[in-house]
């Protein structure tokens, strides 16, 4: 996975963290987590922000440049 992915299309996005963790219907702290790596994203997690992101799975969790 890489977090720093996470981090970056959100920040692209310009979207906080507390914005898209409502989105998500997680809390702000969770999904901060899932940023920096100190949790594993549940697979419907990346599934809704694939969606969110017009993206795939595994784009998001996938260290390479593909889409």
């Amino acid at each position: 996975m890489t977090y720093k992915r996470l981090r970056d299309l959100r920040e692209d996005h310009d979207l906080s963290q507390a914005e898209l963790a409502k989105f998500l219907n997680v809390s702000q702290r969770t999904y901060s987590y899932y940023e920096t790596g100190d949790r594993s994203v549940p697979v419907e997690i990346l599934a809704k922000l694939a969606k969110f992101y017009n993206t795939t799975i595994e784009y998001l969790i996938d260290n390479k440049n593909s889409n």
